[in-house]
């Protein structure tokens, strides 16, 4: 059983930045693709980036590409996600997803953490 534990959400000004980590457990982390989703009220969950296992692979959503950068860190079993110029519309639960492939973390993942809440005031 994988564990997901996301930290470094909060609150923050239109246009300030901030890193959201991902720890992971009970699985070899380093052959697992990793992805980030948010979720804002009334809306459905949505796709936000993804990295290969190695971290040589990224993907972006339109909405955040170069504004977001995703990288990882095998030797700590861990995701980020730099979030900068942050928008009012970035403010969402987001959520680190894993699975075995890029392709099948953006668009179903096999493992979720709990989320963590971003609110972007403006």
């Amino acid at each position: 059983q994988v564990q997901l534990v996301e930290s470094g959400g909060g609150l923050v000004q239109a246009g300030g930045s901030l890193r959201l980590s991902c720890a992971a457990s009970g699985r070899t982390f380093g052959s697992w693709a990793m992805g980030w989703f948010r979720q804002a009220p009334g809306k459905e969950r949505e796709f936000v980036a993804a990295i290969g296992w190695s971290g040589g692979s990224t993907y972006y959503a339109d909405s955040v590409k170069g504004r977001f950068t995703i990288s990882r860190d095998n030797a700590k079993n861990t995701v980020y996600l730099q979030m900068n110029s942050l928008k009012a519309e970035d403010t969402a639960v987001y959520y680190c997803a894993g699975a075995r492939t890029i392709l099948v973390v953006s668009i179903r993942p096999e493992d979720w953490g709990q989320g963590t809440q971003v609110t972007v005031s403006s």
